[in-house]
């Protein structure tokens, strides 16, 4: 590829020519990760719901961030608020839906969204989440929507928080595949073996690399570790500058980075020719 000039890359995927992500379904505006975002941000020009899942103690894939009920967002059954040094013990892998479904997480609104809407809902399954999705598009006059899901696995709390990559992803691909909905799904992840795993055993699933803002591995190294070329290099987006687009342009891989919630940005990165946008606040993409 000619580094001087911008040029149309083939890319081998059917996502939109530019991604806009609702981050947790728009957290800047509704609680994350809960049905009720998901559903509110059909209503912008996103084109790619992200969120996260976690697996519960009877198996069940569940939307939430931490594997754990973070204090910040969540209210107990009884409408009690939750200590930052108890949080961790609220383990969602040690629960059974019916219990983790007690938790509020919808009426404490998060301390830095403000202007997030208040409502009492809860960690909703993931085939529900596909379902509400569906009914809302019945009637819904918009293009197909995709999902961007992240794996919320570490290998240091294997066990602990969550099953191994391996039934973490044969959990994950079994709820997507009920849906149909196998060639609307990217996953990603910040843990490379999620990864690995879901490129050897269902390679036709788009991947999409995660990157900490702090990783000072080289975007070749990144590669390397991985094995394999990735459908979409996710970086912070701190770390995007016009020669990392280059080059994954060079790759076919394009470049979504996250979690961008200021226009200046967004125009930035335009600018350097990322492929999409991840955002807290949908409205910002119109």
């Amino acid at each position: 590829m000619n580094n001087a000039k911008s040029v149309t890359v083939p890319f081998n995927d059917n996502l939109p020519k530019f991604d806009k992500q609702a981050h947790r379904g728009g957290r800047g505006v509704m609680p994350e990760n809960t049905i009720e975002a998901m559903v509110d941000a059909l209503g912008t020009s996103i084109t790619t719901l992200e969120m996260d899942v976690v697996i519960t103690k009877d198996k069940q894939v569940i939307l939430s961030h931490e594997p754990f009920f973070n204090h910040e967002i969540t209210l107990t059954a009884s409408g009690d608020t939750i200590d930052i040094t108890k949080e961790k013990s609220l383990n969602i892998y040690q629960m059974n839906y019916a219990e983790a479904k007690k938790y509020d997480v919808g009426m404490k609104r998060h301390p830095r969204f403000p202007g997030q809407q208040k409502i009492k809902t809860f960690k909703p399954l993931l085939a529900d989440v596909f379902a509400a999705v569906k009914n809302h598009m019945l009637t819904a006059k918009r293009p197909p929507i995709f999902y961007n899901i992240e794996t919320k696995t570490n290998p240091n709390t294997d066990g602990k928080y969550h099953p191994a990559p391996a039934e973490f992803v044969d959990l994950l691909m079994k709820e997507i595949m009920v849906a149909d909905l196998s060639e609307q799904v990217i996953i990603q992840s910040f843990d490379f073996r999620t990864l690995q795993y879901l490129h050897k055993k269902y390679p036709l699933v788009k991947t999409a690399m995660l990157i900490e803002i702090d990783d000072r591995r080289s975007f070749r190294k990144q590669l390397d570790d991985l094995g394999f070329n990735p459908t979409i290099y996710s970086p912070a987006y701190e770390l995007v500058t016009k020669t990392l687009v280059t080059t994954a342009h060079g790759k076919r891989i394009r470049i979504i980075p996250w979690t961008v919630n200021d226009a200046n940005t967004v125009k930035k990165l335009k600018t350097l020719k990322v492929d999409g946008i991840i955002t807290d606040f949908p409205e910002l993409l119109r």
